[in-house]
């Protein structure tokens, strides 16, 4: 038994045809000057040869033009026997160059010799040395003008027979070359050197054309001869079509042994005709399960179809043929003889194999995530509305989690998408081997994985499941040589006690997720009726937040920053505030994470430092003021465009304005960040690193962008005061590290004796919290500032106490 090919590689009709046209021109081969091997070479100089017949009158016409013009040249100086010769010279080659072309001219698509093109251009080579004689015999008789004409007729010549003999350039360079170097030879002889120059040059221009064109030519000629073979192949494949309308055609007679086999029946199965004839289907199908009898269950199916005598159509089969499996789609009706007997079945058949793996695999990716492997959102979506519908029947339970991962945002966006990827991979193995048997678990999609627990669920399994996987994908991971540590939070939802729908009790685990992930992260939380109103809160501060910029409701205050040895005010903070007609005063902490998911940041944010470049203007030049940035706004292309307008329209030295960020905004995009810092430093504005310490604290954004602030976060300060080790050790640290960079150091919250003696001692340069002022409206801001410079420390103190 020999191997098996798929039938779709190899053709079902025998097509001698023609051999291939060349598919590259070399230079020489298109001159007539080589013979290729690649390509049917011959058969492209039929088609260059085929068209010489149609231009006879033209070319005529030409020669006669000249001859007229050159003896018109001639006749004053050269005798009229010479010009009599001459013309009976040039009729003969003409007329001899007519017949050999009509001679060598084939019917198109004639196969024609390289050396049948050499014959040709030996003729056009005789007709150009008739016109040759002029311009080299009649050379004593001629003057210097008289010579520059015969050259032009002859130039003339050398062009037209260029651009009109294009589709045999062999005849036509000789034809040139043979004239050209007439003229060229006959300047020299007579001393005009800078004619012979032009002749030559002008010579290889037309010899350059002549090559480029015929390769045009030949170009066309072959698209034409493409089309033809490609119409040649749609007419077979079109009467193969008509002459069967299936792959094959298969017979069995009544003891359901194939009968009358076709070649192409033979060569699906892989055997010669003889060799199957008259074996059972099922044995030359079935492989090596027709021994041990386990067949698959479609040979069955059709075992039965065939056992009960009856019609199938498109019916799928999997055979196996060499040991390899493949997919046969199969119809049949039986037979009877004129006696109404039944005698076998007779059908068509086809190899369906590539179609069928292409829909499995799009049936796998219509179930599968790609990427991971696990269950997506469809199966899972599924398999969650099967477990309710258990659940419902028992009077039982079932569980959705949702789990999301926590700062793995930060591996994609500092590492890239394919560590990212890895790292995906890891966790559902990881997540594949912590759920086991307990329910399916998969992806959602992003970073989001769900788990569904079938029936016999409780609150106690649903908490242990959830802290096994928080355990569990916590711990570190190795990919690419680099270590990660990232968590997981869980939010979960028990049906049909917290929703009695699919969609609902999936929408209820994503409200138990979002208070998980509020709440830091790395824990889990279970649906609580509570959660709707929070979300129901979210939505409508959400919805208040996007028209409360253009209602006006929006106000900034101002905290003072002072000097640590002075204690006079060297600088404020703007802090935007929130107050809605509808829902009263909103803090900072509920508005801000809405408006930088919802990007209304980038609005707000542009607001908030026009107006307190306006207001710091107003205050004396000493006063800067400082505006926090979010990562949104950093990240928008146009924020530096933003501070110079903000700058250029309230006329504020870019010295008294600073932008404080803090460090997560280089874990998004650190180039882009990066930059944009870059544009606002070199203005000559400030940069502050906010809450330093607190977030992905990396000594390389120190290095690359020159801050002039560091602010130590208030939770340093307070342990400092407490004398806590370790709040000591990072104050001291950074207050070091700030000296030695040029940089200032600014302590946050201090709010007793204690702190403002203890950040005094450590070596901070500027203090701010409540025990020097909380934040002010803008006309306490301006009436604090306003007598500054008569004030001495002390009553500075006692003012910025008495406005807070």
């Amino acid at each position: 038994m020999t191997q098996v090919p798929s039938p779709r590689s190899v053709p079902e009709f025998a097509n001698p045809g023609k051999p291939a046209l060349p598919s590259r021109l070399p230079l020489l081969a298109v001159l007539g000057l080589a013979d290729p091997v690649e390509g049917d070479w011959a058969r492209l100089r039929g088609l260059q040869l085929a068209g010489l017949t149609r231009q006879l009158p033209v070319r005529i016409m030409a020669n006669a033009l000249a001859a007229v013009l050159m003896i018109r040249v001639l006749r004053e100086t050269v005798g009229s026997v010479w010009l009599v010769l001459w013309g009976i010279a040039l009729i003969g080659a003409v007329l001899g160059s007519i017949m050999l072309d009509r001679h060598l001219n084939p019917v198109d698509q004639r196969r024609i010799d390289l050396s049948v093109m050499r014959r040709q251009a030996s003729g056009t080579a005789a007709l150009a040395l008739v016109w040759a004689v002029p311009i080299l015999c009649f050379g004593p008789w001629l003057n210097t003008s008289q010579r520059g004409v015969v050259w032009a007729i002859m130039a003339l010549l050398i062009a037209g027979m260029g651009f009109a003999f294009a589709a045999v350039p062999l005849g036509s360079l000789v034809f040139g070359l043979v004239l050209g170097l007439a003229g060229i030879g006959s300047f020299f002889l007579y001393g005009e050197y800078t004619a012979a120059a032009v002749a030559a040059c002008f010579v290889i221009f037309v010899a350059v054309g002549v090559a480029e064109a015929a390769r045009i030519f030949l170009d066309g000629k072959l698209a034409e001869a493409g089309l033809e073979d490609k119409e040649e192949v749609v007419s077979l494949l079109l009467r193969e079509f008509e002459e069967g309308e299936a792959d094959w055609l298969w017979q069995i007679d009544a003891t359901r042994r194939v009968r009358n086999v076709s070649p192409r029946f033979a060569f699906a199965l892989g055997y010669e005709a003889d060799d199957v004839e008259g074996k059972p289907l099922i044995q030359l199908i079935a492989g090596e399960t027709w021994e041990t009898g386990f067949f698959h269950p479609s040979l069955h199916d059709l075992a039965e179809r065939l056992k009960r005598r009856e019609s199938f159509s498109n019916l799928m089969v999997r055979v196996t043929l060499s040991d390899q499996q493949r997919w046969w789609e199969l119809s049949a009706s039986p037979r009877t003889d004129g006696n109404g007997a039944f005698i076998g079945f007779r059908g068509v058949g086809s190899d369906v194999t590539e179609r069928r793996e292409s829909e499995e695999q799009i049936a796998y990716l219509a179930r599968f995530d790609m990427l991971t492997g696990l269950p997506n959102r469809m199966q899972l979506t599924a398999a969650l509305d099967e477990a309710m519908r258990r659940a419902d029947h028992w009077r039982g339970c079932c569980a959705f989690l949702m789990i999301d991962l926590d700062r793995f945002k930060a591996v994609n966006d500092t590492l890239g998408h394919l560590v990212g990827d890895r790292l995906l991979k890891s966790v559902a193995d990881r997540l594949r081997n912590l759920v086991g048997e307990y329910g399916l678990c998969g992806r959602l999609g992003g970073d989001e994985f769900a788990i569904v627990l079938g029936q016999g669920v409780d609150n106690e399994r649903v908490h242990a499941v959830a802290d096994r996987v928080i355990a569990g994908l916590s711990q570190p991971y190795t990919v690419d040589q680099h270590t990660f540590y990232i968590g997981a939070s869980v939010g979960s939802a028990i049906g049909p006690r917290d929703g009695a729908t699919v969609e609902t009790l999936m929408r209820n685990a994503d409200l138990a997720l979002y208070r998980a992930k509020d709440g830091g992260g790395g824990v889990h939380c279970g649906y609580e009726p509570s959660l709707h109103a929070d979300a129901e809160e979210r939505r409508q501060l959400e919805f208040a937040l996007r028209h409360a910029l253009e209602r006006d409701e929006f106000s900034l205050v101002y905290q003072p920053v002072v000097d640590a040895e002075t204690g006079t005010v060297v600088s404020f903070e703007a802090l935007a505030r929130w107050k809605s007609p509808e829902l009263g005063p909103i803090s900072p902490s509920r508005f801000v994470p809405i408006a930088e998911d919802t990007r209304l940041i980038v609005p707000i944010g542009a607001w908030a430092l026009r107006t307190a470049c306006f207001e710091a203007a107003r205050w004396p030049d000493p006063i800067k003021i400082a505006i926090n940035v979010s990562g949104e706004q950093l990240l928008e292309a146009g924020f530096a465009d933003t501070v110079i307008s903000a700058l250029a329209a309230s006329g504020l030295p870019p010295h008294r304005l600073e932008i404080e960020v803090t460090e997560s905004v280089f874990l998004r995009d650190g180039t882009v960040a990066e930059e944009t810092l870059q544009r606002i430093i070199a203005l000559g504005c400030g940069v502050a690193l906010d809450d330093f310490g607190t977030g992905y604290s990396s000594l390389g954004y120190l290095r690359k962008i020159r801050f002039s602030t560091i602010k130590v976060d208030r939770s340093f300060v307070q342990g400092a005061a407490r004398y806590n080790p370790e709040s000591l050790a990072i104050v001291r640290a950074v207050v070091a590290m700030a000296d030695s960079l040029e940089m200032s150091t600014t302590a946050e919250g201090v709010e007793t004796e204690e702190e403002l003696a203890m950040v005094r001692q450590l070596g901070c340069r500027k203090i701010q919290g409540y025990y020097f002022g909380r934040p002010m409206t803008t006309e306490k801001a301006r009436e604090l500032v306003a007598p500054l410079a008569r004030q001495t420390p002390e009553d500075v103190i006692y003012s910025l106490r008495g406005v807070a």
